[in-house]
């Protein structure tokens, strides 16, 4: 779906039909109310306990409060103009013990939630998965038990019989890549722990879940599109050295590819395929290589690895170059890495392209309402959206873009240190106030909406 040469010389009409704009949020991040109404306890529950693994000791145990204040949130985004809305649905609030018996009053939330938005004239896009494992199934090993890819089969057919007469919009994971380094191979996330036998089930595991959710999905709910969503950032060595290039190229294997070339390839990349043999039985690759409708990314910016033997692969995150920019969070800033991406996954997988998260974190203090006024956020979301129009006037297949957040939220091990939203929230209070960053989203998308007529 990309345009003919004559209408992009005309400079009139950029986006394909039916683009999506829309911002993203995750149930952990946002929710609160982790022990109300049948909740079950998820990892990071659990993880936000343990001493000294998130900043300042902070919980999701509030967040944002979007359990209660949902309805101001979907004001929000109507007042934005927003046309669709990526959120995450917790599994321990619909199975609170992560299979067995359902909790109601967690279905019955959602129900308000997707009725809200499409009374809002918003399109929900649910995804199923955004970290929160419960911890009832961690304690039976989790994602390292074979048996975690069947359990999540099951809690995809409760979504689809209960919401799939209204959300066709489906992805079954966030970041497969992001919770199974960082939880069992760096020991930075639920649930810490540092074995390349348990990572490589995990990884096999995951895609495992995916593909019989996605084959779930297909079945259950006419008309679904399903897709997921990965993070995929370019890993540039920090060093010409052989060790640190050899770092890299392994890095971009465990961070950009095992899971989209799985799933859509049916294969793992080359250095991954060798280890994952012995986890890998009759079967597995079609399981895992179903049919899905579109490919989720989440961008934020270039990676940069070294050869680190201390680590379990032996690479690490390596220095960001001194002459790239950088976000308040450290992060660099290259939006010429977000167009060369968008024009490498068309071409690799075929599938068109849902921007599912891209966004500007800082760490300016509450108290200061500094980021009210938050040019850096607009500055880096207008060079990022330019980005992506080049890429579609080149030929990416891009059909949306949700920006990450919505709203200021719990960073996991950031706490809530870390600020993302196009929307401050003061914790104290819970008060949302719409950012510049917010302003300058709102009247791009009505231009957008205008030039299309």
């Amino acid at each position: 779906m990309t345009l003919s040469p004559a209408r992009r010389a005309a400079g009139r009409r950029i986006y394909p039909d039916g683009f999506r704009w829309g911002a993203s949020t995750s149930a952990y991040q946002i929710e609160g109310a982790t022990t109300e109404d049948g909740r079950g306890p998820s990892v990071w529950d659990s993880f936000c306990r343990m001493t000294g693994r998130v900043n300042n000791g902070h919980t999701g145990d509030v967040a944002c409060d979007h359990y209660h204040r949902w309805r101001d949130d979907i004001a929000l985004m109507s007042s934005l103009g927003l046309d669709s809305y990526r959120f995450s649905l917790a599994w321990p609030r619909l199975l609170p013990k992560g299979k067995g018996p359902v909790n109601q009053a967690g279905l019955d939330f959602y129900d308000r939630l997707i009725d809200g938005l499409l009374e809002a004239g918003i399109e929900p896009w649910a995804t199923l998965y955004h970290w929160d494992l419960p911890q009832a199934l961690d304690d039976l090993g989790g994602w390292t038990n074979r048996d975690s890819a069947g359990w999540f089969a099951d809690y995809a057919t409760v979504v689809a019989r209960r919401f799939g007469d209204r959300v066709k919009r489906f992805a079954t994971f966030n970041e497969f890549s992001v919770f199974t380094l960082f939880g069992y191979a760096f020991g930075w996330a639920p649930p810490s722990i540092a074995d390349k036998s348990l990572h490589l089930k995990a990884i096999h595991h995951v895609n495992l879940a995916h593909g019989d959710a996605a084959a779930v999905l297909a079945s259950l709910v006419p008309g679904a599109r399903v897709g997921a969503i990965h993070s995929v950032q370019p890993c540039h060595p920090s060093s010409q050295s052989a060790e640190d290039i050899a770092a890299a190229a392994l890095f971009d294997e465990h961070w950009n590819r095992c899971f989209p070339d799985a799933q859509i390839l049916g294969r793992y990349p080359q250095q991954i395929a060798e280890a994952m043999d012995p986890f890998i039985a009759a079967g597995d690759m079609a399981r895992i290589c179903r049919p899905v409708h579109w490919f989720g990314l989440n961008h934020y910016a270039p990676m940069f690895a070294h050869a680190d033997p201390s680590m379990l692969w032996g690479f690490g995150f390596g220095a960001v170059p001194d002459d790239l920019p950088r976000t308040g969070v450290g992060w660099p800033i290259d939006p010429n890495a977000f167009e060369t991406t968008l024009l490498d996954l068309t071409s690799r997988y075929r599938l068109p392209i849902y921007v599912t998260e891209n966004g500007f974190g800082t760490q300016n203090q509450a108290e200061e309402r500094a980021e009210l006024q938050d040019d850096g956020r607009v500055a880096y979301l207008a060079a990022c959206v330019a980005a992506m129009e080049r890429a579609l006037t080149r030929g990416a297949d891009v059909r949306g873009y949700f920006v990450w957040s919505l709203l200021d939220n719990f960073e996991w091990g950031a706490g809530y240190g870390d600020r993302f939203g196009i929307v401050f929230v003061d914790y104290q209070t819970l008060e949302r106030i719409p950012k510049a960053s917010a302003r300058w989203y709102a009247a791009h998308v009505a231009k957008q909406r205008q030039q299309a007529g």
